[in-house]
């Protein structure tokens, strides 16, 4: 896979509200390789999926913007983190919308609430984001109410937008959601993520872009479809989705095992692992000793991307909190710093400016 080196730039971050904690301003710095992505757009800071949150991040340094694609009743593709929008958007205060909530089966799981594809776009459009994780991010729902549901051709244009504007390129990182769950209500994602990409001309070797899915037939099928690179998501338990349906008994352990990254570096050209599958936790919560899994990708070609590296200290382990309030900033530069000595060639954080703090810390 061909490696994109960004362009040095400015990190800038947006003014926010006195009220709000600010993110840290970065100074501009020549980056080398290390792909960082801004998780659902600098979601530490604003609530995700939102063009002000992709901006954010844009602004603070990521190399890439990435979000997450679902779609709507009308076939739109929508950045949401799931198909279910109850505790992203303000849909329950919609009355109007009363009648559309449902108990579904996302992957073999009965979850209640309302679903983008009961939705045409111009419903969607009336909604408002609101911070998925209140508890945690707090200073975040200051600006609940306030921003709308992006298409995926909304973030290719702010992607656009920010790139002329800010001398580098910014590229996007999306995610298939749930495809087979899509499959299975007659709207797959495939096609028009396809259709997307051709009709802006980001289908072709040397655009910035990178599509990513937890399961594995999707990418396979986009393999041939596509000409950008592919990253297969795993996680520390379980198995892909579509393994499940079909019943196929291989698990994301048996993915991340050198023969599986062999097996996935026929169709895809990157891996995109939970954290904790590269260093895992000791039983005290703090980090233990990599495992091989990094040395095994590169070994079968496949660069490695981990998620998700976020600054409170109930993501961070033991060894880098900060203390016992969960809420707090911790040290999220250690804990990058660790994943960075591992070998990793990127990762995904909420917090951007951070990670590129840290990298221009590290060169």
């Amino acid at each position: 896979m061909k490696r994109l080196v960004p362009v040095a730039v400015s990190a800038l971050a947006l003014a926010a509200s006195f009220l709000v904690p600010q993110p840290q301003t970065v100074e501009a710095g020549n980056h080398d390789d290390f792909v960082i992505v801004g998780h659902r757009g600098a979601s530490g800071y604003r609530p995700e999926h939102t063009l002000a949150s992709y901006e954010l991040a844009a602004r603070m340094g990521a190399d890439y913007i990435e979000p997450d694609l679902v779609t709507t009743k009308d076939r739109v593709l929508v950045a949401r983190h799931e198909p279910e929008i109850g505790g992203t958007t303000d849909v329950a205060a919609h009355p109007e919308f009363a009648g559309r909530k449902k108990t579904k089966l996302l992957d073999g799981v009965a979850v209640t609430g309302w679903f983008t594809e009961d939705f045409t776009l111009a419903e969607l459009k009336t909604l408002r984001a609101k911070e998925r994780i209140p508890a945690i991010r707090q200073h975040n729902t200051v600006f609940d109410g306030h921003y709308q549901i992006p298409t995926f051709q909304e973030v290719i244009d702010l992607s656009r937008r920010l790139s002329k504007e800010l001398g580098r390129p910014i590229g996007i990182y999306p995610e298939t959601k749930h495809p087979t769950y899509f499959q299975q209500q007659g709207l797959a994602l495939e096609p028009e993520l396809v259709k997307v990409l051709n009709r802006n001309g980001l289908n072709r070797k040397d655009a910035k872009v990178f599509v990513q899915s937890f399961e594995v037939s999707n990418l396979k099928a986009l393999h041939p479809q596509l000409r950008v690179p592919l990253v297969q998501l795993t996680s520390s338990a379980g198995a892909p989705y579509d393994f499940v349906a079909s019943g196929d008994k291989r698990t994301y352990a048996d993915i991340v095992s050198a023969a599986g990254l062999r097996e996935v570096a026929k169709y895809a050209d990157g891996l995109g692992p939970s954290k904790d599958q590269v260093i895992p936790l000791d039983a005290t919560g703090k980090l233990g000793k990599p495992t091989s899994l990094v040395a095994d990708a590169h070994r079968a070609g496949l660069v490695v991307h981990p998620y998700t590296f976020r600054v409170e200290n109930s993501f961070l382990p033991a060894d880098f909190d900060s203390s016992a309030v969960q809420t707090d900033s911790g040290n999220l530069f250690g804990e990058i710093a660790a994943y960075r000595k591992a070998g990793i060639d990127g990762l995904f954080t909420d917090n951007t400016d951070i990670a590129v703090a840290q990298e221009r810390e590290a060169r």
